[in-house]
């Protein structure tokens, strides 16, 4: 029995049978080995090569070097007692440029990445697209261009053939927000574009991959292997009323535009007309391949985004201009934590988040496919990292999910983000989200002590009771158009 003592405070947590447990990778944050057998470029290699790009010139040529050290990452795994691994399968291992046959060393890789992971009973969970477009599709028009919609699927079949269902589960498109926006919008990530209209089109063309991915890998798939999408979904909270208005507005353009196409075929009414794919460039048929059903959905949440009135010419403490919304401003409340990201602790955000997930499309399983939190790790003379932050990150965001499962969600299970310390896009190696230290000189893995606890968690299925507080309430008064 779930225990809740008299004086209000929790006791012990049990999360329901089978609940699944796991550890999330990217294969360009992780592998290196950019140029081994018979690897093509992709987009984030040539964009961490262009000066300024990525904090202190780094690049993921080596990153943690795991395309030569599976086996030691399969002991992490093991040793953290994980019934599942999330990784993503890098395009251009596959087909180097995008398109026309198998690069066999490529795909013999993952297969044997997934038949180890088998052999040790934890449950490979492959992601198809995790923003490591092959260059040779980008200088056709990346994103942009309706062609890379059908060389995905193309692609995706690929996979789906050569791999089959030794793949337990599989997710098309990794957040297509950050690739259309990131990517295509603001250039802050590969390809490094700064044009709304080809963001707009990146938008429409990475959903529409999506659905067209689901019908050719179930095509391809013996049996009913589970299909989603990962999203990253930030709750929009709002001050007060006056800010109602503009809070629905940078939801549907930041939440909704990619949510509301896949659960209900249609785009959101309330965004910008400049965000959205024009007409021009929609098919007939395309709504409904994108609105394709899926098995699951896949949510990243990390943080809130909070909404307020504001003076662009006389901001204050914490506040920021709100693109697009002229007289409202990103503000951080100052009450609030935040992580070394600038990102305002809150797991309150997600337990909405998963509750408002659940009313929208009742009964469809959900998983935390990414939650995690960087920090300032450092390995202490002793030879440990005391991940203290990291640790209430963790037991406050577990709480949440397991008051969202107490209240009915149907959330089948939570991926850590991440196994390692990894390239972390723009940040390079400057942001650890890691349960493992990596000495990036030696390749060295050192478990934190937010590992112990996880692995405590995974492998009791439970989350013991709280030493202290595990968060501060969110006010009455804040209100998010997505809950």
């Amino acid at each position: 029995m779930n225990a809740t003592p008299n004086n209000g405070a929790p006791g012990v947590r049990r999360f329901p049978p089978g609940f699944v447990w796991g550890a999330a990778t990217s294969a360009y944050q992780i592998e290196g080995a950019v140029d081994e057998d018979g690897r093509g470029s992709s987009v984030w290699d040539t964009f961490s090569h262009m000066p300024g790009k990525v904090q202190r010139g780094d690049t993921g040529d080596i990153a943690c070097d795991s395309y030569h050290r599976a086996e030691e990452d399969f002991e992490l795994l093991d040793e953290l007692g994980l019934g599942a691994y999330r990784f993503s399968i890098a395009w251009p291992r596959i087909q180097p440029t995008g398109r026309g046959p198998v690069n066999q060393p490529g795909l013999d890789y993952y297969r044997s990445l997934i038949e180890g992971l088998r052999a040790r009973g934890i449950a490979p969970v492959a992601t198809v697209h995790h923003w490591d477009l092959p260059q040779a599709l980008e200088d056709r028009g990346g994103w942009a261009s309706r062609e890379t919609a059908g060389r995905f699927a193309e692609y995706a079949a690929l996979l789906a053939e050569a791999l089959g269902d030794q793949v337990a589960m599989w997710i098309t498109v990794n957040e297509p927000k950050q690739v259309a926006h990131q990517g295509y919008r603001v250039g802050t990530h590969a390809p490094g574009k700064t044009d709304f209209a080809l963001a707009a089109a990146a938008t429409h063309h990475l959903l529409l991959g999506h659905g067209l991915a689901v019908a050719a890998m179930r095509s391809a798939l013996p049996g009913r292997v589970p299909i989603g999408i990962s999203l990253d979904i930030h709750p929009i909270r709002a001050a007060d009323e006056d800010a109602l208005e503009a809070a629905a507005a940078v939801d549907a353009e930041q939440n909704r535009i990619f949510l509301e196409p896949v659960l209900h075929g249609s785009y959101p009414e309330a965004a910008r007309a400049e965000l959205l794919p024009p007409a021009e460039l929609i098919e007939p048929s395309d709504m409904e391949t994108i609105h394709a059903p899926i098995d699951f959905l896949g949510l990243n949440y990390y943080t809130p985004h909070y909404v307020r009135r504001g003076d662009w010419d006389d901001l204050r403490l914490g506040e920021s201009p709100l693109p697009g919304h002229p007289g409202v401003v990103d503000f951080v409340p100052p009450e609030l934590p935040c992580t070394v990201m600038g990102w305002v602790v809150e797991p309150d955000g997600l337990y909405d988040t998963l509750c408002a997930l659940d009313r929208e499309a009742p009964r469809l399983p959900i998983y935390i496919t990414e939650n995690g939190c960087a920090a300032d790790d450092y390995v202490s003379p002793q030879g440990d990292v005391n991940d203290r932050e990291r640790i209430a990150y963790l037991e406050g965001h577990l709480d949440a999910a397991w008051r969202a499962i107490q209240d009915g969600v149907n959330l089948s299970g939570y991926f850590h983000w991440s196994l390692m310390d990894n390239f972390e896009w723009a940040y390079g190696y400057q942001r650890r989200f890691g349960l493992y230290f990596v000495d990036f000189e030696t390749q060295r893995r050192l478990p934190k002590r937010s590992a112990g606890f996880y692995a405590n968690v995974a492998q009791t299925n439970e989350l013991a009771p709280s030493k202290g507080a595990l968060h501060a309430r969110v006010l009455a008064t804040v209100h998010s158009p997505l809950s």
